[in-house]
């Protein structure tokens, strides 16, 4: 596995991570053990980056706990991200918190569920409109200090955050959603994250599972999995999105890989500071994701690309209420 550089503080991982959100949340039911083996089988394939979350857990730590037990014999090895910032369990009316002490508190609580006397990145999940980026870069900057906290890392940021916090605190790197289904928000930081020497990592590499091409329609998914109600699987919008993953597999054919492969070398195409976290509970699936670091496209591979999905998916990324505005 090729390894990428995050930013200019020193961190270095895998060109492919691993996105441990739907262990725990939003893809069904949980399967510990199959997580467990997912993730190890993961770190032999060579993968050194393991993303996890305060909100992935519910308030319960659960799913850190699961990244830690898994990662334990290989702990050294290996970058464990985590994330703070959201009210858990979620409260419509006020889904933020980074006010410092809470920010203390997390990651109090995240080194207990994980195991480890250290995080490697920790990001703020989602801007709070009601704390400065200053202040919350500057609880960051102390939580290093103090040897709890080795990388500062933003999730969702826009140029205008970023650059206040990285004034305050080096932000090592951003993760936002990026694929070939949703473009716009790489479009909107990709420059102001280059020219600060940020890295990206690109969640829901996959569109939340539609570039794996094995979908089916909203109404056939279980309560507890949100492609139930995710706008991309509405009607309307699933048959032009499916449309799209036919003639993506026709050409993920021609070179002989899977429309899977086809979409995480996209994303490693774009830049050697982008590094995609694809998540899954399938060993096989892991195996998978892992070969596309060796594939290779060509500059007419990614016009195809571009013409067969000029503009990312049809419908909305997240509902109204929870859309970050970094």
């Amino acid at each position: 596995m090729q390894t990428r550089k995050l930013g200019t503080q020193g961190l270095e991982v895998s060109a492919i991570g691993y996105g441990a959100m739907g262990i725990t949340s939003a893809y069904g039911d949980t399967d510990e053990e199959a997580a467990i083996a997912a993730i190890r089988r993961a770190h032999e394939r060579g993968v050194t980056m393991f993303d996890t979350a305060e909100l992935y857990g519910g308030g319960t730590g659960s799913n850190e706990i699961i990244v830690g037990r898994a990662v334990a014999p290989f702990r050294d090895e290996v970058t464990i991200a985590t994330k703070f910032g959201w009210v858990v369990p979620l409260n419509p009316a006020k889904l933020y918190d980074s006010r410092p002490e809470h920010i203390r508190e997390v990651a109090d609580a995240s080194l207990k569920y994980l195991g480890v006397d250290r995080i490697d990145v920790f990001y703020q999940h989602r801007v709070d409109p009601d704390v400065p980026i200053e202040d919350v870069a500057g609880t960051v900057g102390e939580l290093v200090a103090e040897g709890k906290v080795k990388y500062f890392g933003l999730s969702e940021a826009g140029p205008d955050v970023i650059r206040r916090a990285h004034a305050v605190h080096p932000v090592s790197v951003l993760q936002s959603e990026f694929s070939i289904f949703e473009r716009a928000t790489a479009a909107e930081v990709l420059p102001t994250v280059r020219e600060l020497g940020i890295g990206f990592v690109a969640y829901s590499p996959l569109g939340r599972g539609f570039l794996t091409g094995d979908v089916k329609p909203a109404s056939e998914y279980p309560a507890n999995d949100m492609r139930g109600t995710d706008a991309r699987w509405q009607p309307g919008n699933y048959e032009k999105n499916l449309a799209a993953i036919e003639r993506l597999r026709g050409l993920a054919a021609d070179l002989d890989v899977t429309v899977t492969q086809l979409a995480l070398a996209w994303l490693l195409a774009q830049g050697e500071d982008i590094v995609p976290i694809p998540g899954t509970r399938n060993i096989a699936r892991v195996d998978e994701n892992v070969a596309a670091a060796d594939i290779g496209l060509t500059a007419d591979d990614l016009a195809r690309i571009d013409e067969i999905v000029p503009d990312g998916a049809f419908g909305a990324r997240y509902p109204e209420i929870i859309m970050p505005r970094g």
